[in-house]
């Protein structure tokens, strides 16, 4: 669907300019959008407003960037597709343990893309389909890492913004697709062993080859 006007949220620069160079063209928008939900969201609800107002409303938003992933799943340089959008501290805590805030009677915690929009990324890019979290604060212990994995089985990898862009695209009507690139493992922090260059590279060719996949996408299949 050549028409579909597509916004692609990033957190930084880099991720930015890794997604522009396969996806640049008429009907793509890619901003950093900044780092955290809150700044997300904002800045995508911004953007989505803009377009809206000026008569070019997007009809998707694509959360994009480089992630920790959860092993031996999601090793580093793979790509993880969402097929849910899920904020993992979104809640409180409590004497029985964590409780999200939608069993508090709020809100939402899981946003998910179209079912045929992530299948048919997967078989294009090789990449992986499961959860991918949104957190406020970047795991760094091997304890954090096994309380999410326990909290979220089917969570493969995390990241800090999917879940308020989802938030921004809900609140407009718009789907939601997430596509992260594995960078690090989720776990005890060690900048030494990410790979940021092979993330961004692998963001890079996943990026390549989804205007093809949106080109045979009828939105109408959720």
């Amino acid at each position: 669907m050549a028409s579909l006007h597509v916004l692609v949220a990033t957190a930084v620069p880099a991720e930015r300019d890794a997604v522009a160079e396969a996806f640049a063209g008429e009907g793509h928008t890619v901003i950093a959008a900044g780092v955290g939900p809150a700044l997300a969201a904002a800045s995508t609800a911004t953007a989505l407003t803009t377009a809206a107002l000026e008569g070019s409303p997007y009809g998707l938003v694509v959360s994009a960037g480089i992630a920790g992933g959860f092993q031996p799943e999601a090793p580093v340089g793979s790509l993880v597709v969402a097929d849910e959008i899920t904020a993992a501290d979104l809640g409180a805590e409590t004497a029985q343990g964590f409780v999200p805030v939608t069993e508090l009677g709020f809100g939402t915690v899981t946003h998910r893309p179209p079912n045929a929009l992530v299948r048919d990324l997967v078989a294009a890019t090789g990449a992986r389909a499961g959860a991918v979290l949104t957190v406020s604060t970047v795991t760094g212990t091997a304890e954090r890492a096994a309380v999410l994995r326990a909290r979220h089985p089917r969570a493969l990898a995390e990241a800090m913004e999917g879940f308020g862009v989802a938030e921004a695209a809900a609140a407009h009507g718009v789907p939601v697709l997430e596509i992260r690139a594995v960078s690090n493992p989720v776990g005890p922090r060690d900048r030494a062993a990410w790979r940021i260059g092979d993330a961004l590279a692998a963001l890079t060719g996943a990026f390549g080859k989804l205007a093809p996949v949106l080109g045979s996408w009828n939105p109408y299949d959720q």
